[in-house]
């Protein structure tokens, strides 16, 4: 009675076989396309909106930071961004520390 259930599970037997080459690879390509759909290209697609948010930048936006500070921008160069966070207060941030447009006063 053991012995059947050993040689029951024992590799190779049945359905725990091998499987074919082909079918792995069909197998890997389905992964990467899920990977590449549901991670990858999302993630592209928000690099490229926020590298043209940064390329279209003008004086008068009001922006966010990332550190959550809203101001409107009064100074660019070609890397850093100057908002006014308050009258008479301005700081000097790194462009790519803006993270969007704010839609509120």
């Amino acid at each position: 009675m053991l012995g059947d259930i050993a040689y029951a599970m024992a590799p190779g037997q049945g359905q725990g076989g091998q499987q074919s080459p082909v079918s792995f690879f069909v197998f890997m390509a389905l992964l990467f396309a899920v990977f590449y759909f549901i991670l990858i290209r999302p993630q592209q697609k928000r690099q490229k909106d926020h590298r043209q948010l940064l390329e279209k930048l003008k004086k008068g936006d009001r922006v966010v930071t990332t550190g959550g500070i809203h101001g409107t921008v009064v100074g660019l160069s070609d890397t850093a961004v100057t908002v006014e966070i308050a009258d008479k207060v301005k700081v000097k941030v790194d462009r790519n520390c803006i993270i969007g447009l704010s839609k509120s006063e």
